[in-house]
């Protein structure tokens, strides 16, 4: 069946990679190695995700875990880096957004994202409105890979699991996306994202993922 829809993940699909000196500052103020720091701050990022835990919460709880202890002035200064640390964008990526869009598919971000962040998002990047749907987790404190984030999605597109397209750089997301009946591709960056979806068939369905003339 073509394809009628490209649903995006946001961490590292849609955005750069973490801004370093965002992670500098969160680990001079946390006051953690950064080894400790990402156990930790990966142990409970779902919960973040899922809206079970925000900011607030969220960073209390990892200074319990690695017994630091944090001021409410400091709690805030990690929520404003941690938000800096993924609010970069990939312009190349952007840019084949709108041409996706422009070629007549539906288009969706599908993320797991915390309230923190995506409060930022929503005050700054007004590319948002592009997308016909937003699915982020914290609002249906539902997570990838459950079936039922991508059921929703593929609800609010009004399209078919074989359909859409679901690009992500976790491979449990893909396989999770995968199960539900979505075409699905682990996304490696915009250099392999050609190559990927010829091999699955699917280039000639979407424009090109760098436009002719085009530098990255």
């Amino acid at each position: 069946m073509p394809l009628r829809a490209v649903i995006f993940d946001y961490g590292l699909v849609l955005s750069g990679p973490p801004e370093p000196a965002a992670r500098e500052r969160l680990l001079e103020i946390s006051g953690l190695s950064p080894e400790i720091f990402d156990a930790h701050y990966w142990k409970y990022r779902l919960d973040y995700d899922r809206g079970t835990l925000n900011g607030h919460t969220y960073w209390p709880t990892i200074a319990r875990d690695t017994g630091v202890s944090l001021s409410p002035e400091q709690i805030e200064a990690l929520i404003e880096q941690d938000v800096l640390l993924w609010a970069t964008v990939d312009p190349v990526m952007l840019a084949w957004v709108d041409r996706v869009r422009a070629s007549g598919m539906k288009i969706a971000i599908l993320s797991n994202m915390g309230e923190d962040l995506l409060a930022y998002m929503r005050d700054n990047f007004r590319w948002l409105d592009r997308f016909h749907h937003l699915t982020w987790s914290c609002e249906l404190n539902l997570i990838k890979p459950m079936a039922a984030i991508y059921e929703h999605t593929l609800e609010q597109l009004k399209v078919q699991p074989n359909e859409a397209l679901f690009l992500d750089d976790r491979i449990e997301n893909v396989e999770g996306a995968r199960a539900v009946g979505i075409h699905s591709l682990l996304f490696r960056g915009v250099q392999s994202l050609h190559a990927d979806l010829e091999r699955e068939g699917l280039a000639c369905q979407l424009p090109p993922v760098i436009a002719s003339g085009s530098r990255i």
